[in-house]
């Protein structure tokens, strides 16, 4: 996408005003109600579409608990949205199970569907489950190679009377028509996973994990890799970060905006864990006995401008949110943290992000009461760009249209996507 966030500023130290502080008006102007569920800046409008248990095109109903998403552009000129739905026992909660011989286990009910949109009307033209039998797919990221890694937030196994073991993530490509075979792609790690980026000069692919202890996690491919085309993701190193002389570093509290500490990996022998004992843990302790640093609660994940951006949910001294940058590097690179939140009026607990055309974060909130979607400029500053005014639910799966023209969003416990558009060149996103 667009420029990228290299001179975010650090936070100022707040003076003696002891009233709250407030989101920067840095953005689009005052949310007013545009509609029933959503308050947005003047001149902004919204869509409703793929919503819960409606029908879609291969005749089966449309699963709840919408989560993380990426847009691509297809050939025909449309968009192909694919769409995490992060269910568990099918079920209790009503999703559907696609093809049986390529779900990946029946008993569980999450998975992905694709959705073809017109990029003038912002309706959908076509609609299917495109994987399933997996378990609480909660966020991802979009490949290179023109697909989406889905990834499943939950642990579980036969323990917990599933057929088969879970933690894993898998590969939906962008040209789909169908759901796929449930391939899982266990060199990547088993573990509670929550979203990725891809490197799309080198093909390593960052992973995050949603545990209070929590690792940055990199798969760097074996054999050679070319630029667009997918590389082998069944063998490679999986790796955790560590800051360099500083091992067991804890990223979650005492940290300073704008101070880059040196990175360096640890290897993970065993991503892959099995076994009767095995805890949702055992792939995170295998990198932290090495050295490796902790964050607290690390979801959102997004490559931009050569750089991978990743939200700490509960990060800061506030415990309400920080964003971390990934800057690649020969030696191992570095670590900078770009933004930490004060108070729950400038932000709380970001969770999916995506980077804009311009260069700025979207930053989608998962907390109590009414939730946002806020805007972190390049400057280094947060401002409001939408409310949830309907219900409680977090925002997911912000991502923006191939042309930059439309931001789509999910509202999960309504199932609900949205499609919002406007005077975009107003402000920085």
């Amino acid at each position: 996408m667009g420029g990228g966030l290299s001179a975010f500023a650090a936070l100022q130290v707040m003076g003696c005003d002891r009233s709250p502080p407030h989101a920067s008006a840095a953005g689009y102007g005052p949310l007013e109600e545009a509609g029933p569920e959503l308050a947005l800046p003047s001149g902004f409008r919204y869509r409703i579409i793929g919503v819960r248990g409606s029908l879609m095109s291969d005749g089966r109903a449309t699963p709840p608990l919408h989560d993380g998403m990426a847009a691509f552009p297809l050939p025909n000129g449309n968009i192909r949205l694919i769409r995490n739905h992060e269910v568990g026992n099918p079920a209790a909660a009503g999703a559907a199970l696609g093809d049986p011989a390529r779900a990946y286990d029946p008993l569980a009910g999450g998975g992905t569907t694709s959705l073809e949109i017109d990029p003038e009307t912002r309706e959908v033209v076509r609609d299917f489950l495109s994987l399933s039998g997996t378990l609480r797919n909660c966020a991802g990221g979009p490949t290179p190679w023109r697909s989406w890694i889905t990834c499943e937030e939950d642990f579980r196994d036969q323990r917990q009377g599933y057929q088969r073991r879970h933690g894993y993530v898998f590969d939906v490509p962008v040209s789909a028509e169908r759901d796929v075979p449930a391939d899982p792609l266990p060199a990547l790690g088993r573990f509670v996973h929550e979203a990725v980026a891809v490197d799309p000069s080198t093909g390593i692919v960052y992973q995050t994990e949603d545990q209070g202890q929590a690792g940055f996690y990199r798969f760097v491919p074996d054999g050679p890799y070319q630029s667009g085309q997918r590389p082998n993701l069944s063998s490679g190193r999986l790796q955790m970060l560590a800051v360099r002389d500083r091992p067991r570093y804890d990223t979650g509290s005492g940290q300073v905006s704008g101070v880059t500490l040196p990175a360096t990996w640890v290897g993970v022998p065993d991503p892959d864990p099995a076994g009767t004992s095995v805890e949702a843990d055992a792939v995170f302790r295998q990198g932290w006995d090495q050295g490796a640093a902790r964050f607290a609660r690390i979801e959102g994940c997004w490559h931009e401008n050569g750089a991978i951006y990743c939200s700490c949910t509960n990060g800061g001294d506030a415990e309400l949110g920080q964003i971390w940058r990934h800057r690649p590097g020969p030696e191992g690179g570095d670590l900078t943290l770009v933004f930490e939140s004060p108070h729950r009026d400038v932000l709380k607990h970001p969770d999916n992000i995506c980077s804009t055309p311009k260069g700025a974060i979207v930053l989608c909130e998962d907390a109590s009461g009414s939730c946002l979607i806020r805007g972190l400029t390049r400057e280094g500053e947060v401002f409001d760009f939408a409310r949830n005014i309907a219900s409680d639910s977090e925002f997911a799966g912000a991502t923006f249209s191939p042309d930059g023209h439309t931001l789509f969003v999910n509202l999960q416990a309504t199932g609900q996507t949205v499609a919002i558009w406007g005077p975009w060149e107003r402000g920085p996103f």
